[in-house]
Parts: structure tokens; C-alpha cells; sequence
């Protein structure tokens, strides 16, 4: 018989169980319950929170002392008592090479048959801007700063030859060039590893016959510059085309203004070329901001003069 069909009995009476309120059903409303009752004590037991504002981000351009905070990029390395022109040759021969031309007994026997009778190339270095600076200051010492074959360097030589000026060129160059160039440059030689852009940039000073007034200082820029402004050497022009990326080039033209001489020029190549977006422009342009100095142009180069 089924369970709402059972008779009632006349003394007592009972409450009827639907089918709905069997005890799975009852146990799982129970459960049902508890578990609302505990979520709702819960969310009344966690503190409402308040969102605070937002302050906006402060930009660069607000801060009012950024010139000073340049100012920590600034080179301050201390130089010593600049030296005579005169002696400038002698002591990078003294300090570098231990008192003896580097063109002396060139080239060596293994690097002979390596080497190109005459391997110049260069980016710019016929440009006009050689010439008319050359003419105007008359510069006693010249510093380059970037030189890999010499182009420049050898063009500059013959200039002040021609003008009947006794000129000392310094070479700032690590003749490493970088890494790849010698997918372009396979006729660069190279003897365990170590490319002989050094010994083929003398064997063109050498070909030119300009090794009495062309001298290279094989370093790195930076180190090669501070050490020039520690031994006092400074120089009347200096030409800046070394590394094109910002850091690079601010460090080369900073460094290098160290050691000009008061009323120098410095100059350098691409101001006006595909690779000045990598920062050759912004840093000749900062360079001159921060100083209050004027900056012109030749063809594709920039020129700042400090009178």
C-alpha cells in the first residue's frame, strides 16, 4: 500500500509525509541552510573597505630641476696641466709605447703577407668641413675620436701638410671594429682571432707617408680620452665619429670636450644621415643645451665652436 493510502487511526492523528519532505529531502534543506546561514555571518564579519583615490603619476617634464639631474651624466674626470703641443707626440710614444714609434720595424713578419699595400675607406671623410675648419683654426693637435682605416685621419694630414702647418693627429680608436664588420671587410686579415685593423690602418699612415704626424692611440674612447685629459694633452680640433647610439656618442663628445683647447671646435659625421636616429643628434643637440653652445652644420656634419 502506498504510504498516503494508509489508514488513520481514531485516537491520534498524525501529520501526512509527502512524498516532497522524505528525509533525503529534509537533510538536504538542512544543508542548504547551514550553509546560507554561515556566508551571511561571514560577509557581516569582513570590514567594508574604502577605495582610496588615485594620485596621478608625476611626469619627467614636472620636475624643475632636471639640468641638475643631467649634471650626474656629466664627465669630471680631472685633467692635468695641459702640455705644450710640442710634447704631445712624445709623451703618448712615452706613455704608450714605451718611448718607441709603433712604425718602427712595421710590419711584423706574420702580418706581412696579411696586409693591403694601401686599404682606405671612410664615411664622409673628403667633406668639405675638413678644409674649412683646418683653414680657420690652424690647429696644432688634432684629436679623432673614431678612425678604423684612417680615411679621415690621412685626409686631415695631407690638408695641414698643404697649408705648411705642423699638426700632430692622435687616433682614438680600439681598431676592433665591431662585431659583423668583416662580412663587409673579408679582406681585413686576422691571425687567431684577432683582426688586424690596427696593423692595416698604420700600413696606410705608413703608404701616405704621414707617420711623422699621425699617431694612433689604440683604446677604447672612453678610456683613451680620460687618459689624454690625465696626461694633459688637449687639442685645438677634435672630430667625433666613433659609436652612433646615444650613450656612445654622449660620452665621446663630453669626454673629448674636456681636453679641447679654450676657443677649440669640436665636429663630428652624422648629424644628417640615416644613422642619426640612433642618438648622434640628440646627444650633439643635449651637448650643446646644457653648455649654451651654438651648433652649425657642414654638409653632414655638426659643428660647435666654444669662442
Amino acid at each position: 500500500m502506498k504510504e498516503d493510502q494508509r489508514p488513520s487511526s481514531n485516537h491520534q492523528r498524525k501529520p501526512i509525509i509527502t512524498k516532497a519532505f522524505t528525509y533525503p529531502t529534509v537533510y538536504i534543506i538542512l544543508l542548504i541552510l547551514s550553509y546560507s546561514l554561515g556566508y551571511l555571518s561571514q560577509s557581516s564579519s569582513v570590514p567594508t573597505t574604502q577605495q582610496s583615490p588615485q594620485l596621478p603619476t608625476p611626469s619627467v617634464f614636472q620636475f624643475s630641476n632636471l639640468p641638475t639631474q643631467l649634471d650626474n651624466f656629466r664627465v669630471t674626470t680631472h685633467c692635468g696641466e695641459t702640455l705644450p703641443a710640442q710634447l704631445v707626440s712624445q709623451t703618448i710614444l712615452d706613455r704608450v709605447f714605451n718611448g718607441i714609434s709603433p712604425y718602427t720595424n712595421f710590419p711584423p713578419p706574420d702580418a706581412t703577407s696579411l696586409l693591403k699595400p694601401k686599404r682606405i675607406k671612410g664615411w664622409g671623410s673628403y667633406s668639405t668641413v675638413f678644409r674649412n675648419l683646418i683653414q680657420r683654426v690652424k690647429p696644432r693637435v688634432i684629436i679623432e675620436v673614431g678612425t678604423f682605416l684612417g680615411a679621415s685621419a690621412l685626409h686631415m694630414a695631407n690638408l695641414t701638410r698643404t697649408l705648411g702647418l705642423q699638426t700632430q693627429i692622435i687616433c682614438v680608436d680600439d681598431f676592433r671594429g665591431w662585431p659583423g664588420f668583416r662580412d663587409r671587410f673579408k679582406d681585413i686579415g686576422m691571425i687567431n682571432g684577432n683582426v688586424l685593423l690596427l696593423y692595416q690602418f698604420m700600413q696606410n699612415v705608413v703608404s701616405s707617408n704621414a707617420t711623422g704626424s699621425v699617431l694612433p692611440l689604440p683604446f677604447s674612447t672612453a678610456s683613451g680620452l680620460q687618459k689624454l685629459c690625465e696626461w694633459g694633452v688637449a687639442a685645438d680640433l677634435i672630430e667625433i665619429d666613433a659609436g652612433h647610439d646615444f650613450m656612445s656618442a654622449w660620452g665621446d663628445i663630453n669626454r673629448a670636450y674636456r681636453i679641447l683647447r679654450p676657443g677649440g671646435v669640436i665636429f663630428g659625421h652624422d648629424y644628417f644621415t640615416a644613422v642619426d636616429n640612433r642618438g648622434v643628434r640628440r646627444a650633439v643637440n643635449l651637448f650643446a643645451q646644457m653648455n649654451n653652445f651654438n651648433i652649425s652644420t657642414d654638409g653632414q656634419h655638426w659643428v660647435i665652436n666654444t669662442t
